[in-house]
């Protein structure tokens, strides 16, 4: 079985991926329980399942990280927008008095 690919993760919308990271977790979980009572059968499973939730994780902070970096834009084309910020403005008063 080959190991997942990120494209099918990056296809998920948030719901989905939080919903495999829980998932992922949960198998991570059972393997380990497995294994420590003799039963895994598939000791594969635990590279694959450890890949497909790095894959999911990084894709959510991916998307965190766009939607902080679009916030910051938005703030900063705001600040921009021909009015000054009250640090500004009071590092201008200070400046003026001196």
């Amino acid at each position: 079985m080959a190991l997942p690919k990120i494209e099918d993760a990056r296809k998920l919308n948030d719901e989905e991926i939080a919903e495999a990271i829980l998932e992922a977790k949960r198998e991570l979980f059972n393997l380990r329980l497995q294994q420590a009572t003799r039963r895994l059968e598939k000791p594969h499973l635990f590279k694959h399942t450890r890949h497909r939730l790095a894959q999911l994780m990084t894709v959510e902070r991916e998307r965190q990280i766009a939607e902080m970096s679009q916030s910051e834009n938005a703030s900063s084309e705001l600040d921009n927008s021909g009015k000054t910020s009250p640090v500004t403005d009071a590092a201008l008063a200070s400046s003026e008095e001196e």
